[in-house]
């Protein structure tokens, strides 16, 4: 397994639920197996509108030294957040979260690690739906060193943060495990 980039082959649109399942495999337990019913039971979970909840996709943004990650205050949720969005209809979730990431940071030539880290089951209750859930898959993606993050309509701002300073900005229990992920991942994981 290698670090992936926009246009690598294997971050190919997939509409086979087959590629998520696949993401998933290494989740053997409990919560992996709540993502499989979801694939299983709903051929549209990679669409926004499919109930009680969809998949998404999200990433833990990194700067080149793996010290730091960056994190959005999201302008409908109005918290501080990883990258991250709706699937909408793409089964290669990693694809997804560095699509996401891509668009929300502004940073281009991001690095993927084709593995997900985490998996989290969160409710949302955006402005003019109903409230349901987003199965999200969280990826760990490195930005190059000259990366200068703009952000885009989707945050109030952008922040570069201590993997080991989430929790200080009073970010959910999911994020800072995902950041504590992040920083193990980077101890063992190849250079990008």
């Amino acid at each position: 397994m290698t670090w992936l980039s926009t246009g690598d082959a294997a971050l190919a649109f997939a509409d086979d639920l087959a590629v998520a399942r696949e993401q998933l495999a290494e989740f053997d337990d409990e919560l992996g197996d709540r993502y499989r019913a979801l694939i299983d039971g709903h051929p549209d979970a990679c669409v926004r509108t499919c109930r009680p909840g969809h998949l998404t996709g999200s990433a833990l943004v990194v700067d080149s030294t793996g010290a730091n990650t960056l994190l959005m205050l999201h302008a409908k949720f109005g918290r501080w957040l990883q990258p991250g969005g709706h699937a909408d209809g793409d089964a290669n979730l990693a694809a997804v979260a560095l699509r996401e990431a891509t668009e929300e940071t502004g940073i281009e030539n991001l690095r993927i690690w084709p593995q997900p880290l985490h998996l989290d089951i969160h409710e949302v209750d955006p402005p003019g739906e109903d409230a349901h859930l987003h199965f999200d898959v969280r990826f760990l993606v490195q930005a190059p060193a000259d990366a200068q993050p703009q952000g885009n309509h989707e945050s109030r701002g952008l922040r570069w943060v201590p993997l080991d300073g989430v929790a200080a900005l009073g970010c959910d229990s999911g994020l800072v495990r995902l950041a504590e992920l992040g920083g193990e991942a980077l101890e063992r994981l190849p250079r990008p």
